[in-house]
Formats: structure tokens, C-alpha cells, sequence
């Protein structure tokens, strides 16, 4: 019995498929989990999240959010998750530069360095998922 799979941001729903395996960025490392595995629920870190189905993996990059598993179904609430294909490495790099010049440049308020932070996580994680596609390529 396959893992029925949903991945949802608040704007729509990334992924819906039954699918043989997840693994997933949790928040103390990577975790993966196939069908019947026991029930869990789990904060996600950013980082790759991977479906694998008939012997295809596919990619998507997540930024954070949980993830509930029960009877075989996953259910993933994210603020946002991207498929691979749809990652443009080069905006990711502007971003990631917009960012670091941003805290290098001094005092700034705290509002304003959580949102460099964050915009900065974010690309790093953008580039690492870009630079393992083109190196599986």
C-alpha cells in the first residue's frame, strides 16, 4: 500500500500523489518514511524534500513547516515549497547577495535582519537543491 502524499502552502497545493517514500528535512536531521510507519508529527526544517515513486525521485524544496503521517497518509503544512525544476539559481544568488550586503551593512533593525536572515536561508537552500540537480545530471 502506497503513502498518499500532500504537500500544502497556504496558496495552493504543491504535490498530491501516492508515492512509495518521503524524506524530509526534519528539524534534527533528515527522516524518512514509507508506508505503514508509525504515527508522527514533526516540525520540518528548510532543506530537500524528497518522493520517491516507481523508482523516480522528485525534488521539492520546503522551508520549513510540519509534517503529520498517519494510516499512510503524509500531510505537509509548509509556508512555501518549490518543485526543483522551478528554482532559478540565478535570482537565488541575487537573493543570497541582496542579503549578505544587507546584514554586513550595519545596524539594522531586527525586523529588518530577520527578513535578511530568513531571505538568506532561503536562498542557500534555493542553491544547494540547484547545484545537486546540475550535479545529478
Amino acid at each position: 500500500m502506497p503513502l498518499h502524499l500532500e504537500v500544502i502552502t497556504p496558496e495552493r497545493s504543491v504535490y498530491e500523489d501516492d508515492v512509495d517514500m518521503v524524506i524530509a528535512p526534519g528539524s534534527e536531521g533528515y527522516l524518512g518514511i514509507l508506508p505503514h510507519h508509525a504515527p508522527l508529527f514533526t516540525t520540518l526544517g528548510p532543506g530537500e524534500f524528497r518522493v520517491k515513486k516507481g523508482g523516480v525521485e522528485e525534488v521539492l524544496a520546503v522551508f520549513g513547516g510540519f509534517m503529520d503521517v498517519r494510516a499512510n497518509r503524509v500531510v505537509v503544512l509548509t509556508d512555501a515549497a518549490e518543485h526543483i525544476e522551478d528554482i532559478d539559481a540565478s535570482r537565488a544568488q541575487e537573493a543570497r547577495d541582496r542579503a549578505q550586503q544587507l546584514l554586513a551593512a550595519g545596524p539594522v533593525s531586527a525586523a529588518d535582519e530577520a527578513r535578511a536572515r530568513a531571505a538568506l536561508q532561503r536562498a542557500l537552500v534555493r542553491l544547494r537543491i540547484a547545484e545537486g540537480r546540475r550535479r545529478r545530471r
